[in-house]
């Protein structure tokens, strides 16, 4: 048959049409065939891990890199390997906002300490690290136990939204709760504002101490903090069942443990198995 140069043009039309309908026909059957976690955790195709510097025991910069570092990187890398997914890291400075991202689906993991308070759209794994929350007082300060600091005229500092604030918030009775935008921030703000205690995690609060002097920590803890790993209540039964039992599978495996150790993190332990 004769082609007229009409019917030329739609028959290479039609020719060239073909690698994009084998292109669109494909992704569409990568998105159907994509397992049911991978689906709901990495809905972009990446991992979007939401990565907080408010807590250096679990995360950091590194001073060489610049890049972000620690316990809370390690194991968004090893979930996106499980997923067979790429990372993407959203590094914030505070858990008020880490929460944010995870609630706004802007991430689709995130490092917390669970709080009823953030259950409300977030689902949490059980915890994979428990870590101590202490005090921070004067050299020269007249209180010397934990129990003395909820008393009228008390004012403690602590970091806007922490497990710390959310904490107190609930607990404290007679004292005054003074905020800071980052948790980093909170030694430095109770010198400046000259204000009695200073609340936050233990490590951190030991490292100021060694950094500014004159300060010392009050014996034994306040708090214990359940560190989880959580993401959006929107991704369903899937995607919360995956993350709890990857974060069994690295406590379990010595993954956690081994985290800890090459960070250097000391006086945070290994979370105890999830009951049933």
């Amino acid at each position: 048959m004769t082609m007229t140069p009409l019917t030329s043009r739609r028959a290479l039309l039609g020719v060239a049409a073909v690698p994009l309908l084998l292109q669109a026909a494909g992704c569409a059957s990568w998105r159907a065939g994509r397992r049911p976690e991978v689906a709901a955790l990495a809905p972009t195709g990446a991992l979007r891990a939401s990565i907080n510097l408010g807590n250096p025991i679990l995360a950091r910069r590194d001073p060489i890199t610049g890049a972000a570092a620690g316990v809370s990187v390690d194991l968004s890398r090893a979930l996106a390997a499980e997923l067979g997914v790429a990372l993407e890291l959203i590094v914030v400075d505070s858990a008020a906002r880490s929460v944010d991202a995870i609630k706004s689906e802007q991430a689709d993991v995130g490092f917390f300490a669970i709080d009823p308070l953030r259950s409300d759209g977030i689902r949490f794994s059980a915890p994979y690290v428990l870590i101590e929350g202490a005090y921070l007082v004067r050299a020269d300060s007249p209180l010397t136990a934990n129990e003395q600091v909820d008393r009228p005229g008390t004012r403690i500092v602590v970091g806007r939204g922490s497990a710390y604030d959310l904490f107190l918030s609930r607990a404290l009775r007679a004292a005054e709760l003074i905020r800071t935008p980052t948790s980093p921030k909170v030694v430095d703000e109770f010198l400046a504002q000259h204000a009695d205690v200073a609340a936050g995690v233990k490590q951190q609060l030991e490292a100021d101490a060694a950094r500014v002097g004159g300060v010392r920590l009050l014996p034994g803890r306040f708090m214990v903090i359940e560190q989880a790993m959580g993401t959006p209540s929107s991704r369903g039964d899937a995607a919360a069942a995956f993350l709890a039992a990857f974060v069994e599978r690295a406590k379990a495996s010595g993954f956690v443990a081994a985290a800890l150790a090459r960070h250097g993190v000391q006086g945070a332990l290994v979370a105890p198995p999830a009951r049933s």
